[in-house]
């Protein structure tokens, strides 16, 4: 899975450069293309997302799909080879995630190659690079005309070693179970890995069939950014996938909002040494409202950076967590609060949070948390279009919600939002649910 990298402060006023993105777009086999002509990077980056809507029956076969997919293609059946071929590609990384935004699941694919200007090669790295991931999306190794079997059995054993992982982190599992418990009746409760009592009934033919499915009805996004063309991508694209797809799909873009009727409150006990008390709110802004970049500062004043009042007020001045954070999701109108806490310290620690989301709707900010959390937000932001999957990212991100922003429009956004601003979608939050991760005592 993806992993954060440390985003350092910058001084207040400090005037650093945006990049302006503009990608030229086309629709190629009911598949959208998305291609950043620049020179900005040394390499060529290329990111396929598809996406499908959680649910119960298609969660797992979904999650398991490209762990089958990355085993081998027809023209290089062997695991071995597939993975020899990107070594003979300069080092070539393929991989892929698995996640979900909002109520949808995410697959996105990754590759990145050096540059043609690098390499003695007479071939197009580029075109390289993307007939190996057409082929390894769209063509893979078969065994008559399914999955391969031994690949299929590997790689659902993977996944079930990669769910369980996810128990035995306790903070990560608190996390989860907040969601589920928050979101009972919603398909956001479903983890993006699926569940484990799914694999045993998966078999190479029912999710060949579930793949092709998923191919041929999901929303599809080619994105590639380098020093290329649209021109000169479109017949690559067109050479190295094997699309079969009758029609174009597209992303709902109303997510559901619940309106909260009472805090619905659990405690779950298990063998644990420490708890962790994780709560589930209702904002009832996404990414696609105006509403948004005050939202954006509304999580990072309450629980965002190590300066946010979670973090001074409950783990610092009162010594109840070991930590405590809030945590976004715009896609989706959620925000999750999670902490670590000693058992005995249950209550207070509650306590001490809904007063703090309590401030946020009294306005209770001061100037020095304003200007720290612009300052952070627009570091972030600045930080990522340094990267060329981050950049692509933020425009995925539009897609999926139909709201255009680029990073240097949502850097001013951000600067307008004032106290009122924030005080006005503080208002509109509600807690939701409260879980508390527990030892056994007392059972």
């Amino acid at each position: 899975m993806a992993v954060e990298a440390r985003q350092p402060l910058i001084e207040e006023g400090s005037i650093l450069p945006v990049t302006k993105s503009k990608f030229e777009r086309a629709t190629i086999g009911n598949v959208r293309l998305h291609v950043l002509p620049t020179d900005q990077f040394k390499t060529y980056a290329i990111s396929v997302y598809i996406g499908t809507p959680l649910t119960e029956s298609t969660v797992t076969q979904v999650a398991l799909a490209p762990f089958v997919l990355r085993r081998g293609t027809t023209k290089l059946p062997e695991t071995k080879q597939f993975r020899e071929r990107q070594d003979d590609l300069y080092g070539a990384g393929f991989g892929f995630d698995v996640y979900k935004r909002g109520d949808y699941q995410i697959v996105q694919f990754r590759m990145d190659m050096i540059h043609d200007d690098f390499v003695s090669d007479q071939a197009s790295m580029l075109e390289q690079a993307l007939q190996f991931v057409g082929e390894a999306i769209t063509d893979p190794v078969r065994d008559n005309g399914v999955f391969r079997a031994k690949y299929v059995e590997a790689e659902k054993e993977t996944l079930r070693k990669r769910l369980a992982a996810i128990v035995n982190d306790k903070i990560r599992y608190a996390g989860e179970r907040c969601i589920e418990e928050m979101c009972k009746n919603e398909p956001f409760r479903l983890h993006p890995l699926g569940k484990t009592e799914d694999l045993a009934a998966i078999t190479p033919q029912s999710l060949y069939a579930s793949y092709e499915q998923w191919l041929a009805s999901s929303p599809i996004d080619v994105y590639v950014a380098g020093n290329t063309t649209l021109d000169q991508v479109k017949p690559m694209l067109e050479s190295a996938f094997r699309w079969n797809r009758s029609s174009s799909a597209a992303y709902d873009r109303k997510p559901e909002h619940r309106e909260v009727e009472q805090v619905n409150t659990v405690v779950e006990r298990l063998d644990v040494t420490q708890g962790k008390l994780n709560m589930g709110l209702r904002t009832y802004v996404t990414y696609a409202d105006d509403d948004y970049p005050a939202m954006l500062m509304y999580n990072g004043i309450l629980g965002g950076y190590p300066h946010s009042k979670l973090f001074l007020n409950v783990r610092e001045k009162e010594s109840l967590a070991y930590y405590a954070s809030s945590r976004l999701d715009g896609h989706k109108g959620i925000l999750t609060i999670q902490s670590g806490i000693e058992f005995a310290n249950y209550e207070k620690a509650v306590d001490i949070i809904k007063q703090q989301i309590g401030h946020m709707a009294e306005g209770r900010i001061s100037d020095l948390e304003m200007s720290q959390t612009r300052a952070m937000i627009a570091n972030q932001l600045r930080e990522s279009q340094d990267s060329a999957f981050e950049t692509i990212s933020l425009d995925f991100n539009n897609q999926l919600s139909g709201k255009t922003r680029t990073a240097s429009e949502l850097i001013d956004q951000v600067a307008k939002v004032d106290v009122e601003a924030i005080r006005k979608v503080a208002e509109r939050v509600k807690l939701d649910t409260v879980y508390f991760l527990r030892d056994r005592k007392g059972e």
